[in-house]
């Protein structure tokens, strides 16, 4: 049991908190032990100060089964806001704070996650805060993300277990189904959900007193959970059900006091990943067909050319299929990724690939650069680019360097706040803007598209060392 004397007179000398919530402040520290069995965390309960950038800690507890962060006691310790400020965040906002980096009292980095404690007049009073080693991998991270979840709402669930009037509180109103056992096993509460849920499974008697090894759904024992004592979180399917189980051995002064079982039904999520699933899969079938049938018309106008002897018919054959390999190209790329959305700079490199081993000038040594921002876009969106900057890097590599034996090509992709804009530089011979020179018309098409398709605008400027293309499009 936690020390409500010392809670108590913390409250007073150091917050102007009233007797009720006082009063819920110690049932919540009561059952503060659970819940840092539960996350597998130091826990602990600060009030704000009379000082804004100050609160106080007034209840802790650690876990009974996994080292503690801390080597000596917090309680009567203050949070400052430049250490902590994901506690100070939550009691003025009374909204959660997750994995927010913190320096406890101990100078040490952890994680915080802090649930508001709110009075019956909806007043944050004071808040719940899980800490967790900020060296700890990954998974842990996942872990403390769902066990945060769910702590406040088993503070409640146990706080109204506790009261007389347990049909009239709040654990109506939880998501979540909740059982609690004895030491023996045998179940002594169950709120509303988790009756619910077993009359879906078919039990027609009361499952208040029935044994855990009746009502367990994943295959453990009483025993064995006991006996491991870590909260394990399990995913099973029971019928046409999909529930998520977590378990939190009941401890006191070192003895097994009962156990609390916890059940989401998640059930719909579950479909949802299914159509994501689903949908994933037709999105990259389509792309996918949609790249094979342009590959297949770029080849036979391919084969098409070879049958004609004109030198400038069989150059608007081989400008036409460099614009469709351009589209095809998107649509490559959004067929191995699933999805209807793509990063532009990952399009562009695949482009730079195909022209490097299909598109370069013989002879001539032409680099070709790519960089700048990360943006992700939608499929018309990124076919419409990809056309734009195939015809500029073709019209480059065709017309801008004339004469010379190597040339730079530079691609910058920048990200702006409404407007993003792509660059295409060259070093080459330049040439005269409003002429009516070879390529014009490929300019042309650039421009509508840009216009058109893209809401945007084109600039360039040209002179004897280089031409520099720029064109803007809308983000989504």
């Amino acid at each position: 049991m936690m020390d409500k004397e010392k809670l108590r007179e913390l409250c007073l000398v150091h917050t102007d908190l009233k007797d009720d919530d006082i009063e819920k402040l110690e049932r919540i520290a009561d059952i503060l032990p659970i819940i840092a069995d539960l996350v597998k965390a130091d826990v602990f309960i600060d009030c704000l100060t009379r000082d804004p950038n100050e609160a106080i800690v007034v209840a802790e507890a650690k876990p009974s089964m996994y080292p503690s962060m801390y080597k000596y006691t917090v309680v009567g310790e203050l949070a400052l806001r430049e250490n902590e400020p994901a506690a100070l965040r939550t009691l003025e906002t009374g909204m959660i704070t997750r994995d927010l980096k913190a320096i406890t009292q101990e100078n040490a980095t952890v994680k915080q996650n802090v649930v508001p404690i709110k009075n019956d007049e909806g007043k944050t009073i004071a808040v719940l805060i899980m800490e967790q080693d900020i060296t700890e991998d990954l998974n842990h991270d996942r872990h403390m993300e769902i066990l945060s979840e769910t702590a406040q709402q088993l503070a409640e669930t146990l706080l109204s277990f506790k009261e007389a009037d347990v049909e009239n509180s709040i654990t109506k109103h939880l998501n979540d189904a909740i059982v609690i056992f004895d030491e023996n096993g045998f179940a002594t509460y169950a709120n509303p959900v988790a009756i619910e849920l077993y009359k879906k499974l078919g039990y027609k008697d009361n499952i208040i007193g029935m044994h855990f090894n009746n009502l367990v759904l994943d295959g453990s024992t009483y025993e064995s959970v006991i006996c491991d004592r870590s909260c394990n979180i399990f995913d099973i399917n029971v019928g046409k059900l999909a529930l998520q189980v977590k378990y939190a051995v009941i401890t006191s002064k070192d003895k097994i006091k009962g156990l609390t079982m916890l059940i989401k039904d998640i059930t719909e999520v579950k479909e949802k990943e299914k159509e994501l699933i689903l949908k994933s899969f037709a999105i990259r079938e389509i792309h996918h067909r949609v790249k094979n049938n342009l590959q297949t018309i770029a080849s036979i106008l391919r084969l098409q050319s070879r049958r004609i002897d004109n030198e400038q018919v069989k150059k608007y054959f081989s400008e036409s299929i460099n614009r469709i390999l351009s589209i095809a190209v998107t649509h490559e790329i959004l067929a191995q990724n699933g999805v209807d959305d793509v990063d532009i700079k990952t399009i562009l490199e695949r482009l730079k690939e195909y022209i490097l081993s299909y598109g370069m000038v013989p002879n001539k040594d032409i680099s070709l650069e790519i960089k700048g921002d990360t943006i992700i876009i939608d499929s018309d969106k990124a076919t419409s680019i990809a056309l734009v900057v195939n015809e500029l890097l073709q019209n480059s590599l065709q017309y801008a360097f004339i004469g010379r034996d190597k040339g730079e090509i530079r691609v910058n992709i920048q990200k702006g706040i409404m407007y993003s804009n792509i660059s295409i530089v060259d070093d080459g011979v330049g040439f005269n803007v409003d002429s009516n020179k070879p390529g014009s018309l490929g300019l042309n098409i650039v421009k509508n598209i840009v216009r058109d398709k893209l809401n945007g605008t084109l600039s360039i400027e040209s002179s004897s060392l280089g031409t520099r293309v720029e064109f803007d499009f809308k983000n989504e």
